[in-house]
């Protein structure tokens, strides 16, 4: 995964080739920052201009900057997932709800 990290906010970073730049785009905001450069310095530099353009908008406005997570969320898989997910957990000891928070973090720790 690419991600860099600017004034602490996160941001993945791609490349597009179509115009042959990198899309840095910040996560967990109340809104859309991105910023596209050809280089490392350029992201870091364009990235830093995006997210004072944003935090300027976010405190005229009164909004705050980062998105709150509830850390509620429903997804949804086939009924057989559902069936071997839950007796997985159940030989842990678990819920599915346990059972699943964990291998979540897990697979976001990992990525």
């Amino acid at each position: 995964m690419n991600t860099m990290t600017i004034k602490g906010y996160q941001a993945i970073i791609a490349f597009d080739p179509d115009i042959q730049m990198f899309r840095g785009e910040f996560v967990g905001l109340n809104g859309g920052a991105d910023f596209y450069a050809t280089d490392v310095n350029g992201l870091k530099c364009e990235g830093e201009i995006s997210l004072k353009v944003f935090l300027e908008a976010c405190a005229e406005d009164g909004v705050e900057p980062r998105k709150h997570f509830s850390g509620k969320f429903s997804l949804r898989v086939a009924p057989a997932t559902h069936e071997i997910a839950t007796l997985v957990a159940a030989a842990h000891g678990q819920s599915l709800n346990q059972w699943a928070s964990e291998a979540i973090r897990h697979a976001a720790l990992a990525g």
